[in-house]
Parts: C-alpha cells; structure tokens; sequence
C-alpha cells in the first residue's frame, strides 16, 4: 500500500511536465493521459461517497487532476467529454461542503473550459449565476460575480452576443420577479450595473431589469435600481475614454473677428481657455453617448412607470418597501426627473411635495430641486400657483435667514423657468425688491428672477424694471405674450446670425447684388466628382421673395392692388421675423452656408466664454445650456449658501480661483526658472546682489577712486580676456 502511495506521489509530482509534453505531442502520450483520467475518476468516486469526511490528501490528488485535465482537455475530447458536466455537477451540489481551494479551482477550470471553447458562455453562466445567488461564502460570491461579469465582456467584445445577452437579462429579470421581497435581485442589480458602466449592456431590456428593480419590495433592490437611473449614464461617462480634440477651428481667425488689438499674456491665457471650453463642450455634444442612449430615454412606458413608482414608494401609507426618508428623496427625485423630461401628467405628485416645503423639514432643498424637476410647460399654471405662494410665505420674508430666503428665491425661479405661467404679477413685485437686499445670496437671487421675467414676460414687470431692451421689446410689440400649452417652432441654431452676415455682405458689395450669384459661389468649391445624377434639366429658378405665385391669362398683368397693399402693411415685427427665416425657408443652404455658419456659432461661443461678462449673464447662458438629461441638484438651490457650508478660509480661495493653474511672476523670476532648470549658473551680478550690503561696501568704495591709469589698464585686460577666451584661456 505504502508502494503504491509512493508512486502516486510521483506521478503527480510529474503532472506539470507530463502536461508541457502532451500539449507537443498528444497522440505519444495518450495512454499516460489515461491513466491519470482513470485516476481522478477514482478520487472523483470516493470523494463523492463522502463529500464531508475526505481526507486532505484527496483532496489536494483531486485538484491537481482537475487542473491538469482541465488544462489539456482539447487534446483528447473524446476522452474527455464528460469532465465538464462532472465539474458542473460536483460545483453545483456540494459548493458549500467543498474545500475553498478546490472549489476555486474548480470554478477556474470552468472557465478555462470555456476560453478553450470546449463549453460555451451560456453553459457557463447558468452555472455560476445560481451559484452567485445561493452560496453563502463571500469570497465565493466575489470570485463568481468577477468571472461573470469578465466573461459577458470578452463575448461582447468584438461583436454584441445578442443571444447570450438575452439569455442572461432574462434569468436576472426573473430572479427579481419571482421573488421582488428577497434581497437576492441585488445581485441582477450590480451586474448590470457593472455592464451598463463598461457599456456592454446598452439596450432596453437591460433598463427593463432595473426598472424590476425600482419597484421591488426590497429597500436595497430598490435603491440600487433608483441610483442606477440617477447616476448610471454619469458613472459611464466618467469611465468612457475622452477622444483625442481632433476639431478643426481656425483659431486665428476666430482671434481677429475677436478684435484683440493689444495682446498680452493675459489675454492670450483667457483666449486658450475660453477656446478649450467651447471644444469640449462641441466634443460633448458630438459624442454618441452617453444621452442618446441614456437610461431615462430607453424606458418603455415611463407614464406608467412613474405613476407606479409613486403609488408604490411614496404615496401610500403603507409601503411594501420600508424606505427612509433618504431613500424616500431619492425615488421622489427619480419620479420628479421623468416627469420633467418626458413632460408626463402626475398631478397628485405636486400636492405631495407641498406638503414637505416648509424651512424646518430636513433636506428642504432636495424637496425644492424635485419639485423644479418636475415642472415643465404642459403643468397647468393652476397647480403650480399654490406651491410658489407657499415657498414665498415659508421662504421668502424680512425675518428668514438669508440661506432660506435665496433658496426660496432660486427656487422660485427654477420653477419659472420651466413655467413661467405659475408667476402672478403680485407676487412678482414682491420678490423682485429683495434684489436690493445687503445678503449677496438673497440679492443674486432676486435679480436672477427679475432677468428671468425681462426675456420671458416683461409684460408683467414695471416700466421701471424692465430694463432698456425689454422695454424697447415691449414697447414696439416684439413680445408675445405666452399662452400655456404654447410650443416653439423649431429653427436652426444660429440662422440669424448667418443671415445678418450676408446682409452685411450685401451692403458691401452695393444694395443691387444678386442672391442668385451668392448662391452659385457658394456651390464653387463643393466636390461634384462623385455624382452620378443622369438628370439633364439642370436646377430650376423659382422666386425666393416669399410672395406666393399668380397665375393669369395675361403675361403683362403685374401685381394686383390687394398684393400691393398687404405688402405695404407688413408691420416692422413681420418684416424681421420674415428677414430671420427667409434664409431657411426659401434656400437651399450651400456647403460655403453651413460652414460660415459653424464659425459664426464657435465664434459666438467663445465670446459668451470670455471674461468681462457679468454674473448674471453667465448664470443665464448656464441656465439655457443646461441638457434635458441634467439634473438639479440641491446645491443650485441652496446657492451661494453652499459655497460657505464647512469650508475654511483655504478652499473658499482655491474654489474662487477655480481651475487657473497660472501663478504671477516676474520676468527675472522667469529667467532664473529656466537657467535652473537648463542646469545653468547665475551670474556674478546676481551672485552680488544676493551679498550683504557690507561685505560689498569696500569693493564699491575702491572702485570709485580708480585713477585714469587703473582704469584702463582694467579695461586693457577685459578686451585681451575676451579675445583669448577668458581668463583661462578655453576657446580653442
């Protein structure tokens, strides 16, 4: 017995060489192959018997034969057929007797199999998955969900595995489903969580998962599905390598149109900087993700979805899931941020918030921002009155606070920006007088809604307080009043500014020039090679003056009388409105249109970026770039109270310098950096400076009674010095 313990010991002591030398030859070897597969059938069959009580020995023969077989299975496949199903079964019966180091290496030797293609990734992860769910070792659980979530990303990797997706979204779709009171879904939930951030997943029906998983039972399934909704597209954003700023912007030309007429380096830094803003954010408007396929937009059937989420988590008095106040805002905020973007209709969620906007209830801010997100221009003005009379009374008086009081205020204003309609003249009047107000918060605020109300409804302010353009505006009757429901036309972003260019152009060249010429310059340097149209009758002129066409019997007929007066009654507001659309509706905008027409935006962008603007104007033009996607957050709302809550007087400094890396120095301290740092010396003038005024005061005084001779006997041997190369003589 002791004998053949001994050889066996060998043998498996020779399995690594044993292993190099089949992958070379496996026909030579096949019988050795065999009788170690005869062997680990043998461990295999005791081990089985008593799955408990097997000594370590065994155990340890077992997973050296498991890891060679495993190894060098594809060499004999039919030897080998069913070793992956004894692993499987091994793994799925007794994973919670099984040694760690044998179960490990059993999961690994799966995986092996799998990369060898001898079983496929479906085999695979219906595996492991039940595994991940139902084993109640932690390292085990890490160990199968990182091959998991590895190997659906190798499969993903060149081309999308949509069968084995589906597979997999279907099995964690039931697991939260079959059973939405277990904590088991949160498994399904971090596991797409993690593919959704790589972007492997990127289809509805994995927002279909997490979508179960927000209306679970259970408060870690459920808040593990709100913050994927909340924070996922941002999270695959952050992860998403930035592409390389490939952008073609002619720089000189857009810092000529700027009319720089002194340059310093000020203005060359502030330049650079506005310029690498307006690059990164035309990169971020071009890229294909993370927004066009964002979560929020992938839902099927958000109404529903919402009016779900709503009655299930916050509205009833009795919630299957038992939620904190914390989780609480968190789904609020998920509900008030897909009624604000899909514009949907829940109207009991209004009378829900009104109830919390009150100045002592915790975490008011979160409650404020929601209710903004969830305001857009299809809420009947009616129901959002109340609430913006109930945050004036509770928010907004002589006696609050200032934090409470510009909270209140930009609150407010959030509101009105997405329905300006919910403002009464009244109230407007009231609020708009705490813009003289001693707290800067309050009085940012404050004039934060009166230039609100100057672009959206003037109407409503006092002469006084209109302002000189919205006066003007008012006054020749360029300002409609908004009508609720009312929606804008759609029109191209910068079209005006393309058409006062060319009027511009026009005057130029004289009142007499042809568009039609314009038109065919335009049309000069496009590349026609390629096309391959067979039509012979050439493009055909039609009128472009906006008049519409009279057919008559008689060639000599001009226009009627009625054509002439309704021309001459155009007012100046139709005549502008026709001059800003003409260029869209009647032409045909050449290559030479559109790209003059990139420019003048990028050219109008990097100006908003420069400084020299006032605040107000740059949280204006922040407030009309915010995305749809983007969320208010509870920082906005609170405003410059933010800034001051638990910083010191260093990161107050650091936060109003901002990202400027550039210090002030001199031009010698310039000069010295960069000898230091070429490995150079300072001279002895420099040296000299740096002496103490006395160890210098006799140098000084001697060389002020130098005769006539001493001096230019000194002079005499500067020049000699230089012509022999100093005074060691180096140059050759």
């Amino acid at each position: 017995m002791k004998r053949k313990l001994g050889a066996l010991e060998k043998v498996e002591a020779d399995l690594p060489n044993l292993q190099a030398k089949i992958k070379r030859d496996p026909p030579s070897y096949k019988e050795d192959f065999t009788n170690q597969y005869q062997q680990y059938h043998s461990f295999l069959t005791l081990f089985l018997q008593a799955p408990t009580s097997s000594d370590a020995q065994g155990i340890v023969s077992l997973r050296d034969l498991i890891d060679f077989i495993a190894h060098v299975a594809e060499c004999y496949p039919t030897i080998c057929a069913d070793f992956p199903s004894d692993l499987i079964n091994l793994l799925s019966k007794h994973h919670a007797e099984l040694d760690p180091e044998l179960r490990d290496k059993i999961v690994g030797s799966l995986v092996l199999l799998r990369r060898k293609e001898i079983i496929d990734s479906t085999r695979l992860l219906t595996t492991l998955l039940p595994l991940l769910v139902e084993t109640p070792s932690k390292t085990l659980r890490t160990l199968l969900f990182q091959k998991i979530v590895s190997d659906l990303r190798t499969t993903n990797a060149k081309a999308i595995n949509h069968k084995l997706n589906r597979t997999i979204q279907t099995a964690l779709h039931n697991l939260i489903t079959s059973d939405p009171a277990s904590s088991k879904g949160l498994w399904a939930v971090k596991i797409t969580r993690e593919l959704w951030r790589r972007q492997v997943w990127s289809d509805a029906k994995a927002v279909d998962v997490m979508k179960e998983a927000a209306l679970a039972q259970n408060d870690k399934v459920v808040v593990g599905g709100v913050r994927f909704f909340l924070g996922g597209d941002q999270e695959r954003e952050e992860i998403a390598d930035e592409d390389s700023d490939n952008e073609a912007i002619d720089m000189s030309q857009i810092r000529h149109q700027q009319g720089i007429n002194k340059k310093t380096k000020k203005r060359a830094a502030e330049f650079k900087k506005a310029a690498a803003t307006v690059k990164r954010k035309e990169r971020k408007k071009n890229a294909p993700h993370p927004l066009n396929f964002s979560a929020l937009h992938l839902l099927h059937d958000p109404q529903g979805f919402v009016e779900k989420l709503f009655q299930q988590h916050l509205h009833t008095s009795t919630p299957k899931a038992k939620l904190n106040l914390e989780q609480r805002l968190l789904v609020l905020q998920l509900v008030s941020r897909l009624v604000g973007l899909h514009k949907l209709t829940l109207i009991q969620l209004y009378s829900y918030v009104q109830k919390y906007l009150t100045p002592r209830q915790p975490s008011v801010t979160s409650f404020l921002a929601s209710l903004a997100q969830a305001t857009h221009n299809l809420v009947p003005p009616d129901v959002l009155e109340p609430l913006v009379q109930k945050i004036a009374n509770e928010f907004v008086s002589e006696a609050a606070a200032g934090e409470v009081a510009s909270a209140g205020l930009n609150a407010i204003r959030e509101i009105c920006v997405r329905q300006p309609l919910a403002m009464n003249e009244t109230l407007l009047q009231d609020l708009i007088t705490y813009r003289k107000s001693k707290d800067k918060g309050v009085m940012m605020a404050a004039k934060g809604l009166l230039g609100l109300y100057r672009e959206v409804a003037a109407e409503m302010l006092k002469k006084r307080d209109r302002g000189k353009n919205a006066a003007i505006a008012v006054q020749r009757g360029e300002r409609q009043e908004q009508r609720f429901g009312e929606v804008e036309e759609g029109q191209i972003e910068g079209i005006e500014m393309l058409e006062a260019w060319k009027e511009e152009q026009r005057q130029k060249k004289g009142l007499g020039s042809d568009e039609e010429d314009e038109e065919a310059e335009g049309w000069n340097n496009w590349d026609v090679e390629d096309d391959d149209s067979d039509d012979s009758g050439g493009w055909i002129n039609v009128s472009d003056d906006g008049e519409d066409i009279d057919i008559s019997d008689s060639d000599d007929e001009g226009p009627t009388k009625k054509q002439k007066t309704e021309k001459a009654e155009r007012t100046d507001k139709d005549g502008e409105e026709e001059f800003k659309h003409k260029l869209a509706t009647s032409r045909i905008l050449t290559p030479a249109d559109l790209a003059k027409l990139q420019e003048l935006r990028t050219s109008a962008a990097i100006t908003k970026a420069m400084p020299g603007r006032s605040q107000r104007q740059k949280n204006q033009q922040a407030a009309a770039a915010r995305h749809a996607d983007d969320p208010l957050t509870a920082a906005e709302i609170e405003g410059l109270a933010s800034l001051s809550k638990g910083t010191t007087k260093e990161e107050k400094i650091a936060l109003a310098k901002g990202d400027r890396e550039q210090k002030h120095t001199s031009t010698t301290a310039m000069r010295k950096e960069k000898k230091v740092q070429e490995g150079k010396s300072t001279t002895n003038k420099e040296k000299a400076r740096k002496k103490n005024f006395l160890m210098t005061l006799g140098k000084a005084k001697h060389k002020g009674k130098r005769s006539l001779v001493e001096q230019k006997k000194i002079l005499q041997g500067h020049i000699s010095r230089q012509k022999r190369g100093g005074r060691r003589g180096n140059r050759s």
